[in-house]
């Protein structure tokens, strides 16, 4: 969420960079900042209410003392009048806050200059570029007819039991998307990053301080009875972890990583592209968080993506680097790295990771602070990335890693884990 001080002193700059992500902000800023006025202009008066409540109130227990009866009447009158119009004052600061609120929750964060111009995917800008195009034979098979070949994941039994996009892993399936699992967390934690399991339901209050909520909600699977949504990512859970926190600058940086399953509706995906694990409604996923200092955000921001880096390199995957164009940037972001491996069999990329910086944007949600060497209390930055996210990774495996008498091969990285060399 914009702060009310940056849109006060700078307007004109936020309409402006809200345009890179092609978002006309200028009605809403221009309201939020009338609204703000009227609203501290109704404190003041509210203030001015009550001190003199307060002077009068004072006052009649001495007109009492000196047997002036009808004064101190007037008096309370005059004070009943008073604790009237602050009611009425009250009524109307508190309907300006919640229009100020509802507004200001409809600005997206601001993009940083690094944010290429665009306004789709095609747009987005490739900045590196890593691994080789395995060469698989002319009868190479996508990754879902392999696994019902082999009978590792299926489809049609997940189907039964819920619907689409809720596959069953089985026998060596299950145990590499284990042993996926126990890989990401392992390389995480040496680099630094405290592992959590946090909750796989969080409530209203938590899905607004990491920005899901008012915004995508009708992505959010939700629990009406209790109130609950479950997770669509684990940023959700433990970012939140931090919800009305005010820490030291010794405290940073904090580094958590955890893993978790994460439920999306996707509502509206249909075709080619969602087919198998390409896009599921349950999948799992390990993120790495992290909170920082406004002065170090962007320097955390590299080792993050340069972490994520690694785990595609060691899997040895052919990937690619992108940066976001403001079109394509979610509405919480500042800056956006994508991380997208190659599918030999399918021919093309699959999204793996997004890597992003949202500065203050969450933490203003999450009042999320620290105090810094004058005593001030400064809003902290916040930054998340899959690393990383299984379903497209274990599909880029399958079919780059197929032998030509549709076999897998086990990445190396993978088989201390999985205790197997080959899915056959």
């Amino acid at each position: 969420m914009l702060t009310l001080k940056l849109l006060r002193e700078n307007p004109e700059f936020v309409i402006e960079r809200l345009k890179v992500k092609h978002f006309d902000a200028k009605k809403i800023v221009y309201d939020i900042i009338d609204i703000d006025a009227r609203r501290r202009s109704i404190q003041t008066d509210l203030d001015a209410c009550l001190s003199q409540q307060k002077t009068l109130a004072a006052r009649i227990g001495g007109l009492m003392k000196e047997g002036k009866k009808a004064e101190a009447e007037a008096v309370k009158a005059e004070v009943s009048s008073l604790k009237d119009k602050s009611r009425e004052l009250e009524t109307s600061l508190s309907d300006s806050q919640a229009e100020q609120d509802r507004l200001l929750v409809l600005l997206p964060n601001l993009p940083c200059a690094q944010v290429p111009e665009g306004k789709t995917a095609e747009d987005n800008v490739v900045v590196k570029m890593g691994g080789k195009t395995p060469e698989l034979g002319e009868n190479a098979l996508p990754h879902w007819e392999l696994v019902k070949n082999l009978d590792i994941i299926d489809f049609d039994l997940g189907v039964k039991l819920t619907g689409a996009g809720f596959p069953v892993y089985k026998g060596k399936g299950a145990r590499i998307q284990r042993a996926l699992i126990s890989y990401f967390l392992e390389k995480n934690t040496e680099a630094g990053y405290l592992e959590y399991q946090p909750p796989y339901m969080v409530n209203e209050a938590s899905g607004f301080g990491t920005g899901q909520l008012p915004d995508k909600e009708g992505q959010m699977y939700f629990a009406p009875l209790d109130g609950f949504y479950l997770i669509p990512t684990a940023e959700v859970p433990v970012t939140n972890i931090y919800r009305d926190v005010i820490l030291k600058k010794e405290d940073f940086p904090v580094k958590m990583t955890a893993y978790t399953p994460c439920w999306r509706r996707e509502a509206g995906s249909y075709g080619k592209d969602v087919r198998g694990l390409n896009r599921l409604h349950q999948f799992d996923k390990v993120e790495i968080v992290r909170l920082e200092l406004p002065e170090n955000s962007y320097a955390a921001l590299d080792q993050m993506v340069a972490h994520v880096e690694t785990l595609v390199q060691e899997l040895d995957l052919q990937y690619r680097i992108l940066r976001l164009c403001g079109g394509d940037m979610s509405f919480t972001s500042a800056i956006t790295y994508d991380f997208e491996v190659f599918s030999a069999a399918q021919k093309r990329w699959l999204e793996v990771s997004s890597v992003s910086n949202f500065e203050s944007y969450q933490a203003n949600r999450l009042k999320l602070r620290y105090k810094d060497e004058t005593g001030k209390t400064v809003l902290a930055h916040t930054l998340n990335g899959s690393s990383l996210a299984l379903p497209r990774i274990l599909a880029a495996i399958i079919e780059n890693y197929q032998t030509p008498d549709g076999k897998i091969v086990v990445p190396e990285v993978l088989r201390k884990y999985t205790g197997f060399d080959i899915i056959d």
